[in-house]
């Protein structure tokens, strides 16, 4: 429900002395929210790759129907949310790429800021491309690596020091898998002991429920070869500065998650009582967007002393509002996907909690719904700062035109949405709330500072380029 921004992918990989599927299936199912688009799973058996993907969810693109008969005791499997390439099936992923050795199956979470570069680049030389999305040209990288190398930590590298931008791997070569996370750390990796066997994933959330065992996360630049009895790191040769996404923290990853040793839920909650510290509000009571907003309500409330309450009920089985083809569809669907508890509502004074506002289009109905149903004042606290700059890393917030703060200021932002008062956390709110070094994080979107080089955007290190986001 949330008009957070939407994130690219989710990743798995599993090895063990029995079958994997089921293990790869359930994953997929507990990253769901980090890809709505498209599902698949790649197992190697019987000396041949075997891949079944397709549009949808988990439970539509693999069915019990689809992956009846494939089983494996190696395997990956991928969730997708487009934000480069196209929706098509062809980008469905995992992606597998003949070599003369065999075959190569990915399944990648994040975005290269160099692709385009890379492909015309490649193109010029006679490389053919078959799908659009910039995994493509990971794999390609990967079998001519392994033409001369045969080698696969040997064209991994080789192939990362080619590539740009954030990516978390889950790469078969045959029957042998290796996770692999980009230098800067954007996108979260793990593993965990599963079964008779070992996993990685993007999430430590889906490797409990399946009765296993979080080890640790895949450091920045490291390359890890899994086995069905451990694993073998590679680790970077060489350290550049990190940059873990903050919205992995904010909004993208499930609650119960724990990342880079932060869990998730801990962060939110810390962001609700660093809000009620920055943005105190003289209101009868808290309530949050449900869901991504719960945690930093919560944390708000306990801060604050003002009761926490539930004050929408929300109709998961309505068609996700993003996906529909017009705006007065998206409209009638956020109609119909939140109903206010009118006694939570009527003649109190509100405040809202939100992880972020880009567009501000949902926000402001929301707060028309609330109105309508009684609510005497409706405040809004938002737990990041405000969205002023482009994402080039996996996350669907492509230009500067499509994000209301750069438009208009807090108090013009305020009259927009109908609210009584609006406050966003500070960026010194949100670094002290994840507890980590503020050069550890990519803060691009909200100061607009880029951890890697962008043409025509800041790096984070430059002191002297000015820029203007107006």
């Amino acid at each position: 429900m949330s008009e957070g921004p939407r994130h690219s992918c989710g990743v798995v990989g599993a090895v063990a002395d029995s079958d994997v599927v089921g293990y790869i299936h359930k994953a997929l199912n507990l990253i769901q929210h980090r890809g709505q688009e498209s599902a698949g799973i790649s197992v190697y058996s019987d000396g041949q790759m075997h891949t079944v993907k397709d549009n949808g969810l988990v439970s539509t693109a693999l069915s019990p129907r689809k992956i009846e008969g494939l089983s494996g005791c190696i395997g990956i499997g991928h969730v997708r949310y487009s934000t480069a390439g196209s929706k098509s099936a062809v980008n469905a992923q995992p992606l597998t790429v003949e070599y003369n050795n065999g075959t190569i199956a990915i399944a990648h979470n994040g975005e290269l800021t160099n692709y385009k570069e890379l492909k015309a680049k490649y193109m010029e030389q006679g490389w053919s491309f078959f799908a659009d999305s910039d995994s493509e040209i990971v794999a390609k990288l990967l079998v001519r690596n392994m033409r001369t190398m045969d080698d696969p930590v040997k064209a991994i590298r080789a192939m990362m020091s080619e590539i740009d931008g954030a990516y978390s791997l889950c790469i078969l070569f045959n029957d042998r898998l290796f996770a692999v996370r980009d230098p800067y750390g954007f996108r979260p990796l793990c593993l965990g002991e599963v079964g008779d066997g070992y996993m990685a994933v993007s999430e430590t959330a889906a490797i409990i429920p399946l009765g296993g065992r979080v080890i640790r996360d895949v450091m920045p630049g490291e390359i890890v070869e899994i086995t069905s009895r451990s694993y073998k790191s590679h680790p970077p040769a060489s350290q550049c500065p990190k940059a873990h996404c903050m919205f992995e923290w904010v909004y993208f990853a499930r609650p119960d998650s724990v990342i880079d040793d932060r869990e998730v839920y801990s962060v939110r909650k810390r962001i609700g009582m660093i809000l009620a510290e920055e943005a105190p509000a003289d209101v009868d009571v808290v309530m949050p967007i449900p869901d991504s907003g719960r945690a930093h309500a919560l944390g708000f409330s306990i801060r604050s002393g003002i009761p926490y309450e539930e004050g929408f009920m929300k109709n998961r089985f309505v068609d996700r509002t993003f996906i529909l083809p017009t705006q007065k569809l998206r409209e009638q669907a956020v109609d119909m996907k939140m109903n206010p508890i009118r006694s939570t509502v009527e003649g109190r004074r509100i405040l809202i909690v939100d992880d972020s506002i880009v567009r501000g289009t949902t926000l402001k109905k929301l707060i028309k719904v609330l109105r309508a149903a009684g609510a005497k004042e409706v405040h809004v606290r938002v737990g990041s700062p405000p969205i002023i700059a482009p994402c080039f890393y996996g996350v669907d917030m492509k230009t500067r035109d499509e994000f209301i703060a750069t438009k208009y200021s807090v108090e013009e932002i305020r009259e927009i949405l109908n609210a009584d008062s609006l406050a966003y956390i500070s960026i010194a709110g949100l670094v002290r709330a994840l507890d980590m070094p503020e050069g550890d994080l990519c803060l691009a979107c909200v100061n607009g500072r880029y951890p890697t080089n962008i043409p025509g955007e800041v790096h984070r290190f430059q002191s002297t380029l000015q820029h203007d986001f107006s």
